[in-house]
Parts: structure tokens; sequence; C-alpha cells
């Protein structure tokens, strides 16, 4: 499957798509995600920033980099958030590229250090995070995971399992 990884920074367009896929896919209203899009947009800087993995026009899985994914714990930051892969096209790479596209473009960005909460096991460390500490969340603890790319520059090759 050929796919791009876009950095909806650079293709401001698709913001309105972008953030009706995420609104879609977590249940979380679009103007939550177009807020913080626009923030992109005008400040220019390394936070926030999103990204979609795009197959021509259908997104097929997204991120995002934002201050603190609404955890305890604000000294983590910044943190990747809404990490998701549609089932269809799980399996074939995407969330991989997705994570080495992110932390390479964070890195240019002057970003070294990069925190994601989940309630995953084993997944995230497939692609070089680690995982870090507990934080608490509304519902609960949760796992977080850091990935450093002053260690590894962002530029070693994540592969799906």
């Amino acid at each position: 499957m050929k796919y791009e990884i876009v950095k909806l920074r650079e293709r401001p367009e698709l913001v309105p798509k972008a953030a009706r896929w995420f609104e879609h896919t977590f249940q979380i209203p679009e103007s939550v995600y177009l807020e913080s899009m626009k923030e992109m947009l005008s400040n220019r800087g390394p936070v926030p920033q999103w990204y979609a993995a795009m197959d021509g026009g259908v997104i097929l899985g997204g991120m995002g980099v934002i201050e603190n994914d609404f955890h305890n714990r604000p000294d983590l930051a910044p943190n990747v958030c809404a990490v998701y892969t549609d089932k269809p096209y799980r399996g074939q790479g995407i969330a991989g590229a997705l994570l080495e596209a992110v932390c390479g473009d964070m890195a240019s960005l002057g970003i070294d250090t990069l925190y994601l909460v989940t309630d995953h096991t084993g997944l995230y460390e497939r692609y070089g995070w680690e995982f870090y500490c507990m934080a608490e969340v509304d519902e609960g603890p949760v796992r977080v995971y850091i990935h450093n790319m002053e260690e590894n520059d962002g530029t070693e090759k994540m592969h799906d399992s």
C-alpha cells in the first residue's frame, strides 16, 4: 500500500477534513481539533502539531502533538496524542511511519523528548519508545512512554510486527 505522511501545517486545506476524521475516531468535538489545528497554523511554534497518513484523499491514520494529553503530569511534555490507524489499514506499517515522521519532525523543530500516554503494553516499544512511569487521567492510572530523539536522532527505522 502506498500512503503519504502529511504535516497538516504544510497542507492547511486538509485541516477541516482531518478535524472531522479525528472527531469521528475519538468522539471528541471537531471544534476541539479545529482549535488546536488553527493554533498550529497561527503560531508556527513546535506545539501543537498534527499529522495524517493519507492514500490520495483518504485519511488512513493520524496523530498529534500537544502539550499535555489530559494527565496529571504537566512536567511530561509535549505529548503525542490521538494515535490511531483505521482498522482496515492496520499491520501495514502506518503507525510506525507516523511515529517515525512525528519524531523526526519534532526533532527538526527543536523538541528532543516526547511523551505518550496509553493503556497499551508492548506496542510502542516496537517503535523505540520506553515505558517511563504511570500518570493519572480521569479514568484512572495510565502508562506514560518516553522517546528521546537525541539518543537516536529520530531516524531509526520503526517496524510493524
